[in-house]
């Protein structure tokens, strides 16, 4: 093994904490290591500062901070995601909270090691030393990761694992977690099942639910989650993946549930709180809904995992209850959100709801006529996507509540229903929008059996054997519609049936086209969850390649410059 990856004297250190005292132990825990170069830092923004100038070998960071809105894990998720942070950098967390539900989401990131407080030197060394010893070991894999060959990384985890070498589960998981960015469910379920075979572990059996759940089998989740959950009560991971089972699957209460189950082993997680509100919402419990969104509003409005989606929910709300109050300050918070990222195109969608929503409060009808007609018309552009066909039709769903008369507003639904009402999950939430208008629900609804009845018919030609004319019927309707199920069927039987399509090149191409303009692959229901945040539930942190600074001292050179 190289020296370097346990020796420490030649280390550089950066110690991040808020209490002199906490941090002072820490600084002489490291000397008494050995650690010849050691800063300090009482702020995560100075900390972020020093990590954008120079390099070190260790990261010692608190995770609570006093008077800070961040904490040390959103620190260590905004390094990864602005490549700041080399892979042979040891990041460690030191954290007070002792109980599970606290750290899960620390010890299964991006995170090298974590340390419950009070801790002793030698296990603090230990684990520094451990991680960098896993780190060397698994340094090929990393390797590739960083240069983006996902594929080879990805196998060189299965053969590491296979040979049962030096952190064997440590690379299966990372090859798992690979197999499912990369679309490879079916890889990635039989890795995590072997993983579950030689030693049990709540992760692979977590990971075993997600391949199933993104290989479209959420049935079969639920069956691997109810397992899990029954012997491992506390892995609030599990209930993230189950709620999103169950909510894929349409039974919306057994998804309040679960989701609930969450947020009351962590209360104070925001992106749970967003969930569980959202979720309440949805499935009519508008109370509950409130309470849990406006939680997550008070403790996390500044927060990476804060979805601004929780302000326009809030603002139909307060417009219901006929609070101009509170619905004005929706419009303060979300143009808060707006000047902290100018740039949104989705953050500015999401205010003019609100503002179309303030015009009805204050009996502005042809003002918001106006907002309304102008949304109306974007529906069938690319980047008119679910979310805007649910605030849209709440929104006409108020005008028509107040006798305002939208005369297009039928065509809109039908035009909206055809286009998003890809799954049974997804109409159901689409029609919630419209509660009180049984008339637009209506309209859903039969817009999700028509797309039912084109899907069979084409489906019915391809098993009479001829795929050819199932994916022209398809192509042809799902170029009306827009409809992601429609277009994502072309696509599959195309795949499946290559050898047996003359003109498979050119029906490819418009495929293809059409995916990628309309963005179909992205199917799945989301509620509450931002692409940016990170790892999803259960899943790892990866590093996503590193951007070094002007200079590259310390320790770090030394290993950069072995082979």
């Amino acid at each position: 093994m190289d020296p370097v990856a346990t020796d420490l004297y030649d280390a550089r250190a950066l110690v991040i904490d808020g209490h002199p005292q906490s941090r002072s132990i820490i600084v002489n825990q490291l000397r008494e290591a050995g650690v010849g170069f050691i800063v300090q830092c009482s702020r995560l923004v100075d900390a972020r500062n020093k990590l954008e100038m120079g390099t070190y070998d260790v990261v010692i960071s608190e995770q609570y901070f006093e008077r800070e809105n961040t904490t040390g894990q959103d620190l260590l998720d905004d390094l990864r995601r602005n490549q700041l942070l080399p892979f042979f950098t040891v990041f460690v967390m030191v954290t007070s909270e002792a109980s599970y539900s606290k750290v899960a989401e620390a010890a299964e990131s991006a995170l090298d090691a974590y340390l419950l407080k009070p801790h002793t030197a030698a296990g603090l060394v230990e684990r520094i030393r451990q991680a960098r010893d896993r780190k060397q070991v698994l340094r090929e894999i990393f390797t590739a990761i960083e240069a983006e060959q996902f594929n080879e990384a990805g196998e060189l985890c299965k053969q590491h694992f296979e040979a049962r070498k030096p952190y064997w589960l440590y690379a299966a998981r990372i090859g798992a977690e690979l197999m499912l960015r990369n679309g490879h469910m079916a890889d990635a379920e039989k890795l995590y099942e072997a993983v579950v075979q030689a030693k049990t572990l709540p992760w692979a059996k977590l990971g075993v639910a997600r391949a199933q759940l993104e290989g479209g089998y959420p049935q079969r989740a639920t069956t691997t989650l109810a397992g899990l959950i029954e012997t491992e009560p506390g892995y609030t991971d599990a209930y993230d993946i189950m709620g999103r089972a169950q909510f894929e699957l349409g039974n919306f209460k057994n998804a309040l549930s679960t989701f609930k189950m969450a947020t009351q082993l962590t209360p104070s997680s925001v992106n749970r709180l967003l969930k569980h509100g959202m979720m309440a919402w949805y499935a009519g419990e508008r109370d509950e809904g409130v309470e849990m969104l406006d939680r997550a509003t008070r403790i996390g409005l500044d927060s990476k995992l804060y979805d601004a989606q929780a302000l326009v929910l809030l603002a139909f709300a307060r417009l219901d209850s006929n609070d101009q109050r509170g619905l004005q300050r929706c419009r303060e918070q979300l143009e808060h959100l707006r000047e902290k990222n100018p740039t949104s195109e989705r953050n500015q969608r999401l205010q003019d709801v609100i503002e179309a929503l303030l015009a009805i409060q204050e009996y502005q009808t042809a003002r918001a006529l106006d907002e309304v007609r102008r949304m109306a018309k974007t529906i069938s552009q690319p980047t008119f996507d679910f979310e805007s066909a649910s605030n849209l039709l709440a929104l006409m769903t108020r005008l028509a509540a107040r006798s305002i008369q939208l005369y297009e507003v039928d065509a809109a639904v039908d035009t909206m229903a055809v286009r998003f009402c890809t799954s049974r999950a997804l109409t159901e939430l689409l029609a919630c929008a419209a509660v009180g208008r049984s008339d637009f629900i209506n309209r859903v609804h039969a817009g999700h059996a028509q797309i039912l009845k084109l899907t069979e018919e084409a489906m019915t030609l391809s098993l009479k054997g001829d795929p050819q004319a199932a994916v022209l019927r398809l192509l042809e309707h799902g170029e009306l519609t827009l409809n992601a199920k429609l277009i994502e069927s072309a696509h599959l039987v195309l795949h499946r049936h290559e050898e047996r399509i003359p003109d498979h090149a050119a029906l490819s191409l418009q495929a293809q086209t059409l995916r990628e303009r309309y963005r179909t692959t992205d199917i799945h229901a989301g509620l509450g969850e931002q692409s940016h945040t990170g790892r999803a539930a259960g899943g790892m942190s990866l590093p996503a390649g590193y951007k070094p600074p002007a200079r590259n001292e310390g320790l770090l050179a030394q290993v950069n410059a072995v082979g």
